[in-house]
């Protein structure tokens, strides 16, 4: 098998987020398990993309509408990713120094950006006859592509070729106004309805349509997009025979407590104690923290769908209240979640310690050093931090919903790694910090669940398993 797959996002060349990290580790776990697998995004005029060395592969145009825009598919040279990373250069739609947006906000031609990648990408394929087996599609922005190789007549020598697509935020959807619809290549006129949701160009809706198989990033997401998904409940119950779940992995030579260079104690012979104690002991004296209480960490974006808004009243609350427990925040995103926060650091700096900023070395010492994760999502998708804070032997505390409840065992349950709660409130909140500050009084059970946490294989080498099997039973292969 030859998989490319096609992305907006690939790390660390682009990132904002999931879609990054993920597009950046599975092809190269794929490629270890002996599936040759390769990455296509547009290139952007970012920082990485100038310290690299490209070669020029093919040089074409695509149409849209009565005007011809060239591009250009380019080679990474000497690259040491794991996997073949390609770049489509199309100037005047990618040549910005933002993926979605720069500082003036969201591009407003983004539909004509992402149009253009992907026919680029689909003509590339044609012309130059690669020996790739199937497309694996990553979110709305390559959503067109199944369509286009079965109803778009340039394209259609490639319709035989099976195409997957991964939804890693269906709240994402690419929905455009039909008035853009001249913009597209020449279809069957008879397929408009392949295009359209809830009358709408819907480019995940046509993905989901016309892809071979989808799959969300965890089991329990896509349960919950088949009741709730900004409209496409109805179209995901009725293709339900196509969808999977497929957990995210992380990297773990990237996460490894063991050789980690942005923590300051490794874990040494197993010594589990002192890795754990040590790192803790870095936080207190950074931040001015008593090593005797539990510290609780939130690490992320400061936006609505982390649930920071509840976050914050729940730790006013509890630090009016009791003297034992500390929090770290590390973050950052919209100023009305970030300032209370800020808040709280000013009026309880002894207990609550805010960092608005994002910080990768800072979140690894937290993620090795903290007694607690804090996650109490509106939603995820997945979710990656609380894999690695298992990883590091910090207990999560997650409100169960996608990802989350599928990786995350209440510690009250056989095996149980997090503390969970189910409704995001501030009562269910403070709850949760009760049973943290409980668990703490009780040292051997604490450290037992952290060790039992550090066993959980969220590895790409196990999820890179699962999605090759997905590939050969859509595409009939034993």
């Amino acid at each position: 098998m030859h998989v490319l797959h096609v992305s907006a996002e690939c790390y660390p060349a682009a990132k904002t987020g999931g879609l990054g990290d993920v597009v950046g580790a599975l092809p190269k776990y794929l490629n270890d398990a002996g599936v040759d697998a390769s990455v296509i995004i547009p290139k952007y005029s970012l920082k990485w993309f100038a310290e690299q060395e490209w070669e020029i592969l093919f040089t074409g145009q695509v149409r849209m509408h009565i005007w011809g825009v060239p591009y250009q598919v380019q080679r990474l040279v000497n690259g040491d990713l794991g996997f073949q990373l390609y770049v489509v250069h199309i100037p005047g739609k990618f040549d910005r120094a933002g993926v979605y947006s720069d500082q003036n906000g969201y591009f407003g031609d983004s539909f004509e950006r992402w149009i253009c990648f992907q026919q680029a990408v689909l003509q590339w394929i044609l012309l130059t006859q690669l020996p790739i087996t199937h497309i694996h599609c990553h979110d709305h922005h390559t959503g067109l592509i199944p369509f286009m190789m079965r109803y778009c007549s340039i394209y259609q020598d490639l319709q035989g070729m099976p195409s997957f697509l991964t939804i890693h935020n269906g709240g994402y959807q690419g929905r455009y106004s039909w008035s853009n619809n001249y913009l597209l290549p020449y279809y069957d006129p008879y397929a408009a309805g392949m295009l359209d949701w809830e009358n709408s160009i819907n480019m995940l809706g046509s993905a989901i349509k016309c892809c071979w198989a989808f799959n969300t990033v965890s089991p329990s997401y896509l349960e919950e997009m088949k009741t709730s998904s900004l409209g496409l409940e109805g179209l995901l119950n009725l293709e339900w025979m196509k969808g999977s779940g497929i957990v995210n992995g992380i990297d773990t030579e990237v996460w490894d407590p063991r050789t980690d260079p942005m923590i300051g104690v490794h874990l040494k012979d197993d010594d589990f104690l002192s890795y754990k104690r040590g790192n803790k002991a870095i936080l207190c004296e950074r931040f001015g923290l008593d090593p005797g209480l539990p510290i609780l960490t939130f690490i992320g974006r400061m936006v609505h769908q982390k649930g920071v808004d509840v976050l914050s009243d729940a730790i006013w609350s509890i630090v009016q209240h009791t003297k034992q427990i500390q929090f770290v925040i590390l973050g950052s995103g919209e100023a009305i979640y970030e300032d209370p926060y800020k808040s709280l650091a000013h009026h309880h700096g002894d207990q609550v310690k805010t960092i608005i900023q994002y910080n990768e070395a800072l979140s690894h010492q937290l993620y090795a050093g903290s007694d607690f994760l804090l996650m109490p999502s509106r939603e995820e998708p997945c979710g990656l931090n609380q894999l690695y804070s298992m990883r590091y032997g910090t207990i999560p505390m997650v409100r169960r919903t996608g990802g989350l409840q599928d990786t995350v065992i209440d510690v009250d349950d056989w095996q149980g790694t997090g503390i969970c709660f189910d409704q995001l409130t501030t009562g269910d909140l403070i709850h949760s910090f009760y049973r943290a500050m409980r668990l703490y009084q009780h040292k051997s059970r604490l450290y037992s669940i952290m060790q039992e946490a550090m066993t959980r294989d969220h590895s790409w080498e196990r999820v890179a398993q699962d999605y090759i099997a997905w590939y050969k039973y859509y595409m009939g292969i034993e």
